[in-house]
């Protein structure tokens, strides 16, 4: 039998302890990733007593939702024991944890239906509010507690695996970027010795452009000496479909993942490509960011492609890691550069030998090929986490 839907309001009630005694020093604030956060605010001369603490399994949630787009900033704390929060954010708890378990009652809140449910019961003229009446008045199954330890413990093991694969990929990125500097920013590649060059005597030659000295034989020249460029354009909107009719589209930066992009769209008329395998990098502000395509694609005008003359995609992405710090540094008014050409790439200044980016490609290809098998595993992962999260409306008990 299924669970019969049933008001939020008869499970949770109201936090409103103020830190009066100021005994709590960690400030959070909670994110639209539904996750509570380091707060940036600026505290000075503010009288901290005023703000409210959060216990753990407690939740904190912001009422004001019109500034958030679609999502609702609401969280659950798990990390700590306690935090303070400010006046804005609507603390409450969970009555009875043998009656509805927080864990299973985050996930409702994780659920894109309860975000599109919250925006829709906000009002207001100058700010819409989800306020708490209309938060007690969710409807949601509550099955029975046995049921609800199962589907969150289900949810866990994902969660728990995409945080490990997190983890490692990290951790093999940071191997693959330390080797990379060790090598083409400080010039300790190997010698004919296996010793690193430059603090073992290796020649180093000045060069008058660049003002310092690089290993002999290494040349000073180009990006597009080493790497074909290509600059999206994007097709016509009525060519854009959800269906897998056609070829992969990439329209900007809010396509990418942490290394590859999330395949969402899709067009019947492509106009510029990439083939798999090519960098993909942000021409609109934020400037410089970086993905891989997983499949031969269609790139709109907020994406670039490059793709390694030498068939070493491997050093050109880990090159492009270190060239997007010029795209980071503001001029004197403070502004972030709002784009880049194909003129810009062309032209951006390389210091490379191509005999150790081919040594380089060897080493750091097969990382970068288990980097890839974690992000496509995690990306499935995630997949099953949403189609767990869809099922709690019809969860049996």
């Amino acid at each position: 039998m299924k669970s019969s839907y049933k008001p939020l309001g008869n499970y949770i009630q109201e936090v409103n302890n103020r830190d009066r005694d100021k005994t709590v020093d960690l400030l959070l604030g909670v994110s639209i990733q539904k996750k509570f956060m380091p707060s940036i605010a600026n505290t000075i001369g503010t009288d901290m007593s005023t703000y409210k603490i959060v216990k753990r399994n407690q939740f904190a949630y912001g009422p004001v939702t019109s500034r958030n787009g679609d999502k609702i900033s609401i969280a659950l704390l798990e990390d700590y024991d306690d935090a303070i929060v400010s006046q804005a954010y609507s603390p409450f708890e969970v009555k009875d944890a043998n009656e509805l378990l927080p864990e299973y009652l985050m996930m409702w809140f994780r659920r894109p239906e309860f975000d599109r449910y919250a925006r829709f019961k906000s009002h207001g003229s100058a700010r819409e509010i989800f306020d708490w009446e209309e938060m007690c008045n969710t409807l949601l199954p509550v099955p029975h507690i046995t049921k609800q330890r199962e589907i969150v413990k289900e949810y866990n093991v994902i969660q728990n695996r995409i945080a490990l694969n997190q983890q490692l990929i990290q951790k093999l990125e940071e191997t693959a970027q330390t080797i990379y500097k060790q090598w083409f920013v400080d010039f300790e590649f190997p010698d004919e010795n296996g010793k690193p060059y430059k603090s073992n005597d290796g020649k180093m030659v000045w060069n008058e452009e660049l003002g310092k000295e690089i290993p002999k034989g290494w040349v000073v020249g180009n990006l597009s000496e080493i790497a074909t460029i290509i600059m999206g354009q994007s097709p016509e909107g009525e060519t854009y479909n959800k269906e897998c009719k056609g070829m992969i589209f990439y329209q900007g930066r809010t396509d990418f993942g942490h290394k590859f992009p999330d395949i969402t769209t899709y067009t019947t008329h492509p106009k510029k490509k990439a083939l798999k395998n090519d960098i993909l990098i942000s021409v609109r502000a934020p400037v410089g960011d970086l993905n891989i395509a997983i499949e031969d694609c269609s790139i709109g005008r907020g994406i670039g492609a490059l793709r390694s003359k030498l068939k070493c995609n491997s050093h050109l992405f880990y090159l492009l890691q270190k060239l997007k710090s010029q795209f980071d540094i503001s001029d004197g008014e403070g502004t972030i550069f709002g784009s880049i050409n194909k003129d810009d790439l062309h032209n951006m200044e390389v210091i490379y030998s191509e005999i150790f980016i081919k040594k380089f490609e060897i080493i750091i290809r097969p990382i970068d090929v288990v980097v890839k098998n974690y992000s496509i595993e995690n990306q499935r992962l995630s997949e099953l986490k949403d189609l767990l999260l869809s099922k709690l409306a019809t969860v049996e008990n």
